[in-house]
């Protein structure tokens, strides 16, 4: 590995290096050393580019956890973005860390944004609908039933069995003669439980639907998609649920 003796004279230092390891023919990588931002991180990209304008050939390496893991953000976007830089570079090489909290799944986010960036550039095109299991915090889409669509679902209902929707704004509960709405699972649990209409909800009823409207709150909270009985996406952490208000339809009718 060459890296300069000083970022702030890379050349001098990293070409003489580079010169003596090419005159030994001996293999190297060149890193210009990446730096964490307000650090000289905008300055360290630009030698990036220059390293590679210098070394047409050679290969390059770049430590991206000096940003990752320097940086109170999410890793995704932000590993996304410098293996875009590095595809567009042609750097092959990149060196990653994942021990602070929020970077604990750098080498999974790498592995998928490298093939995703690797396919943009090869095809000219944006990174955009391509690979959605890196977008994690919030969803590719989140259209919501309106408010009027779901009074009207509400209105049609005739069994006791709960459906739970958000129309973006709050949260619905609906069941025959009843249709709760509000962002506070807590108040609609209570509004229910006053109502003659709740006689059906036994302790494990009332623990899922407990369960099920805190998803749909997190849902409101982030604007995600929300759908019964289905878990919510987290991209590459998302955990498969079973269907549990099916199994227990199911369960009854037996």
């Amino acid at each position: 590995m060459a890296i300069p003796d000083d970022p702030a004279d890379f050349q001098t230092s990293m070409v003489q290096t580079a010169a003596f390891l090419s005159e030994n023919r001996i293999p190297f990588r060149l890193d210009p050393i990446l730096e964490p931002i307000g650090c000289g991180f905008a300055n360290s990209l630009g030698r990036y580019l220059q390293t590679r304008a210098l070394f047409p050939e050679a290969a390059i390496m770049m430590g991206i956890g000096n940003i990752t893991e320097l940086t109170d953000a999410d890793s995704a976007a932000i590993n996304t973005l410098l293996l875009g830089f590095c595809a567009e570079l042609e750097i092959h090489s990149v060196l990653t860390t994942q021990v602070i909290s929020w970077a604990q799944s750098s080498v999974k986010e790498c592995d998928l944004a490298r093939r995703l960036v690797e396919y943009s550039v090869r095809h000219g095109v944006p990174p955009k609908h391509l690979e959605e299991r890196l977008v994690m915090l919030r969803d590719t889409s989140s259209i919501h039933p309106s408010p009027s669509t779901l009074i009207a679902l509400a209105e049609q209902i005739k069994d006791n069995n709960y459906r739970i929707a958000i129309d973006g704004q709050n949260i619905h509960l609906m069941s025959a003669n009843v249709h709760l709405q509000g962002t506070d699972p807590f108040e609609i649990m209570q509004e229910l439980l006053k109502l003659p209409e709740s006689r059906n909800v036994d302790p494990s009823h009332a623990f899922y639907l407990g369960f099920e409207l805190s998803k749909a709150l997190t849902a409101l909270t982030l604007n995600k998609r929300y759908e019964q009985d289905e878990s919510l996406r987290w991209g590459i952490h998302t955990r498969p649920e079973k269907h549990h208000r099916l199994a227990r339809k199911k369960a009854k009718d037996e």
